[in-house]
């Protein structure tokens, strides 16, 4: 009968390699708690380095600011609040399945009450890709500008919304940043299937983009960019894709 016990250095040299990898994940862990800390800075509002800027990512959480700027208080909302009266307004918040009706269904009745309504500021972590489309046609439609305002974000889908404003203005301090979608796929899905609706999403949005006259060449940080990341967009890169649209 062959022996098939492993020689004692083969077991040592595996020994060696369970402590090494064990090492490495515990470094690993300690670089994410320096990266997220950046020095007691938030790692959103941080300066931005000279090239791409990729940023952790959490949906439900509320960047701090940048010096100087004061920091809302609380959490990010769970679904997208609109403020303020007359002529500029606010949407803060993720964007929830069904806001898209709800927001609508608000701007038509401020317009039929006389309110004009001209730009609408943007703080959201994002959500729902469909319901920002639809906002963002909605905007486009009624002719209101969009802007991110110093201190304030715009990520994931917020930007295809953000991209519907007939003007659309980002403050030196706001924060605009890309990743990838789900595009509300189920995990029971077959494979093939999720696919053809990840693919669909994704064509969808890039029609989007070109009618609202922004280059859909801004998937590709996108789309290499994993959810529980986000690209942030310099200002170059702004003008590049055509976000930085000029009254």
């Amino acid at each position: 009968m062959r022996d098939i016990s492993q020689p004692p250095n083969q077991i040592r040299r595996v020994i060696v390699a369970l402590i090494g990898a064990q090492v490495a994940i515990g470094v690993a862990l300690m670089g994410i708690d320096l990266i997220g800390s950046w020095g007691g800075k938030d790692p959103l509002t941080a300066p931005l380095p000279s090239g791409p800027s990729t940023r952790p990512y959490t949906p439900d959480r509320r960047p701090g600011t940048a010096p100087g700027v004061p920091a809302p208080q609380g959490p990010m909302p769970e679904r997208l609040e609109l403020g303020g009266e007359g002529a500029d307004l606010t949407l803060t918040g993720q964007i929830a399945v069904g806001d898209a009706a709800r927001i609508t269904e608000e701007l038509r009745r401020r317009a039929e009450t006389g309110q004009t309504i001209r730009m609408v500021s943007l703080d959201s972590t994002g959500g729902s890709v469909s319901d920002a489309l639809e906002i963002g046609e909605v905007l486009r439609d009624s002719g209101i500008a969009t802007s991110v305002k110093d201190g304030a974000i715009c990520l994931s889908a917020c930007p295809y919304l953000f991209a519907g404003g007939r003007t659309r203005q980002v403050a030196p301090n706001g924060k605009l940043g890309v990743h990838q979608h789900s595009f509300g796929t189920s995990a029971i899905l077959p494979a093939f299937m999720a696919v053809e609706s990840v693919q669909r999403g994704q064509a969808a949005v890039m029609a989007y983009l070109i009618r609202m006259g922004i280059d859909p060449a801004v998937m590709e940080p996108a789309m290499r960019t994993a959810p529980d990341r986000i690209y942030l967009l310099s200002k170059a890169e702004l003008q590049q894709y055509g976000f930085l649209a000029p009254p």
